[in-house]
């Protein structure tokens, strides 16, 4: 892959670090009370939009994409109640209006795309809009003006070794899940093929922004360390990319070289090793098609918006 094409698979990644430079050097801009005033257009404004984006894009028939968008809209009942458990109902957190921030902002907009896109589908399918890359983009700007609201407060700073800290735990939680999925995912009995393996490892560990920014936005509106607290979450979307790549190559030939596995015993239970029908089915083109048919699983499990194309498990 060249440095272009790279550029254009990771210019999310990019933004990121674009967009957090010109909060550094331009912070007046993005702050609360700014011109930009973001406790209008990011608060309400911009996340209703992500989520409206979402159901609008969302296709609730197919498995995987279905799977990934309910376990985070768990996340939406499960984070307040988090915070009831942990803080207690005598801290000063309301949760009565994150509840109804939280709805308002996300479920009401997702229903609403979900309802608009019975009826434009035919329409969306033959236009295909660039859904991610629009979501994507207004995430940009949440996290512009959550670091607008840190540079612009000189006592907030994070020191180089908490960073290499914070990055070392990410890494390593990130790991130990998919070291984890894998475990007992591919347990005796577990009824999982190579492909479900690959799926389960990809859907269930990574998770995107688009839910947990906005999130923190809500629950945390006001908070001075708000982008402190953003930082582990953006550190944990180039790990799982990072990661990806690295294990992507081992997790293929393994995949493979069980797909072979399996296809091999079943072909010498459903054919006897004289007969001519068990060599022809035993050539290179009937274990190339249950390759084929395993790296499609792959792909399809790796990345939502291409799951289409070549196997690539670096996106979710």
């Amino acid at each position: 892959m060249g440095f272009l094409d790279r550029l254009r698979k990771d210019w999310f990644i990019l933004g990121i670090v674009l967009v957090i430079t010109v909060a550094k050097l331009e912070p007046a801009f993005g702050v609360k009370g700014g011109p930009l005033k973001p406790e209008i257009t990011i608060t309400y404004i911009a996340v209703s939009a992500i989520f409206f984006n979402s159901g609008l894009s969302l296709k609730t028939e197919a498995a995987a994409i279905f799977n990934s968008a309910f376990g985070s809209f768990l996340g939406i009942v499960i984070t307040p109640l988090l915070l009831l458990l942990f803080l207690g109902s005598s801290s000063s957190v309301p949760f009565s209006s994150i509840f109804s921030q939280l709805f308002m902002t996300v479920v009401v907009p997702l229903i609403i795309g979900q309802i608009v896109r019975r009826y434009i589908k035919e329409w969306l399918e033959r236009k295909k809009p660039p859904f991610g890359a629009i979501s994507s983009c207004v995430l940009l700007m949440i996290i512009y003006t959550t670091f607008c609201d840190t540079f612009s407060n000189p006592n907030i700073d994070l020191d180089k070794f908490s960073l290499i800290i914070i990055v070392f735990i990410i890494f390593s939680v990130q790991l130990g899940f998919m070291l984890l999925t894998f475990f007992f995912s591919t347990r005796k009995n577990s009824g999982f093929t190579p492909a479900d393996t690959v799926a389960i490892i990809f859907c269930s560990t990574h998770k995107s922004l688009t839910l947990g920014i906005p999130m923190l936005k809500i629950v945390f509106e006001g908070y001075e360390h708000l982008s402190l607290i953003s930082v582990p979450l953006l550190i944990y979307h180039p790990a799982q990319i990072l990661l990806g790549s690295v294990l992507v190559p081992t997790i293929k030939s393994w995949m493979i070289s069980r797909q072979k596995e399996i296809c091999n015993r079943w072909l010498l239970k459903s054919y006897h090793p004289s007969s001519s029908a068990f060599y022809q089915m035993c050539d290179s083109s009937s274990l190339s098609l249950g390759i084929a048919r395993s790296e499609r699983g792959v792909g399809f499990a790796a990345s939502q918006s291409q799951r289409n194309k070549k196997v690539s498990c670096l996106q979710v």
